[in-house]
């Protein structure tokens, strides 16, 4: 068999509504936003977002050929998709479905200044994404096989997870290594209410590469650590409450439940990484490390670099386009983790998903040419920092 790529991007994908809020004397939000009030704003862009999007697109700037798997209505809005995604290389949308009897899905997003964005978001056709939509004839010419934000596509979730069960079983039948990227579910929604234990059990198996955030993974497993971090917290930020030995039993039971590889991405503090000490009791598929002994048993946390923050969309799918290309490319698995932030670093100097995303050689020279890393210091039993790979190294107990 021929291969024709390496990585086919699937699930999630939607158009992004972006009006320009910037505009200078503006009154505070909740002096804008009253009922009866008309705000005059700028003019609005518009983009492709979702992982299908920013993690496929990402790795398709940083040179990985790549094909986009995403479900669309074939109304304007999925027009505007398909229209988008075609313009950014040739093949790319080989994979998109377009379902006359589905709405597009869109998010508008409010980036009022000095407010956390706000997004008002339509699921759309993405939740009756099914398992018959993967496109496996083009799977079957694939490296890897990616697929995004099961918690915001329905028909993934619902009846213990069967539907993204089923994705992932007739997708390691073609061979492919296989990997999954969570969303953060709306707590008060169906999906905040399902029971992810059970659903991650089920579907961890099929799973090679599992590649959420420590937020995410937080409140789908260990709800009352998640609260009380949120406690601690004052209503901000949990990341800095967020210890070694706390990504270390997060690790410890998601390789537990049957992946080979853990990723949680920590935002601005880096990214966490835990390895199976067997990681080829199974097939890996296609796109498995070159030097899988050099993988197995491993536990590192790599810290950020040092970058002038113009926006956050996008970050963390973008970090997963670096591991994910660096993995194709056959490289060490420090140098993996490492490229993994330097993209997301890259992504987020600009405020949109893409445009940061700087091209393979690129992000290699700048981390070459000395690139400095944000202070991170692990004040825990057993890690040492390695200052030849930049990573601290943990104990993997």
């Amino acid at each position: 068999m021929s291969l024709n790529y390496d990585v086919l991007v699937a699930g999630h994908i939607c158009l992004d509504i972006h009006p320009d809020l910037s505009g200078e004397g503006r009154e505070s939000f909740k002096d804008s936003f009253l009922p009866g009030r008309l705000v005059v704003v700028g003019p609005a862009s518009c983009s492709t977002g979702g992982a299908v999007s920013n993690t496929g697109l990402a790795l398709n700037r940083l040179g990985i050929a790549t094909r986009l798997a995403g479900k669309v209505g074939d109304d304007l809005f999925g027009q505007a998709i398909c229209q988008i995604v075609a313009a950014r290389g040739p093949g790319l949308a080989d994979g998109m479905i377009v379902d006359p009897s589905a709405s597009t899905s869109y998010s508008i997003i409010i980036n009022y200044p000095g407010v956390d964005r706000i997004f008002l978001h339509y699921p759309g056709a993405n939740d009756i994404f099914q398992a018959e939509d993967v496109p496996y004839r083009l799977l079957g010419q694939a490296r890897l096989f990616h697929f995004g934000y099961p918690p915001i596509m329905r028909s993934t979730f619902v009846e213990g997870g069967a539907q993204l069960n089923e994705i992932f079983k007739r997708a390691k039948r073609t061979g492919v290594t296989t990997s999954l990227d969570m969303a953060f579910p709306d707590p008060s929604s169906e999906a905040g209410q399902a029971d992810w234990r059970s659903i991650l059990r089920f579907v961890l198996p099929q799973v090679d590469i599992f590649l959420p955030s420590a937020e995410e993974i937080l409140f789908m497993l260990r709800r009352d650590t998640y609260r009380e971090l949120c406690r601690q917290a004052g209503g901000s930020d949990i990341l800095p409450f967020i210890t070694p030995q706390l990504l270390s039993d997060l690790g410890q039971e998601l390789l537990a439940m049957g992946t080979r590889m853990v990723g949680l991405k920590l935002g601005y503090r880096g990214m966490y990484l835990r390895t199976h000490e067997r990681i080829l009791d199974r097939s890996m598929g296609r796109a498995q490390p070159s030097r899988p002994g050099e993988w197995a048993g491993e536990e590192l946390w790599a810290p950020c670099f040092k970058v002038a923050v113009a926006g956050t969309t996008g970050a963390g799918d973008a970090t997963i386009a670096g591991f994910l290309g660096a993995l194709i490319r056959g490289l060490p698995l420090e140098q993996a983790l490492t490229l993994a932030v330097a993209v997301g670093a890259c992504n987020v100097e600009a405020a949109d998903a893409l445009s940061g995303v700087r091209p393979w050689d690129e992000t290699l020279a700048r981390i070459a040419a000395g690139w400095g890393r944000e202070s991170l210091e692990l004040n825990a039993p057993g890690w040492v920092f390695d200052p030849a790979s930049g990573l601290w190294r943990g104990p993997c107990q």
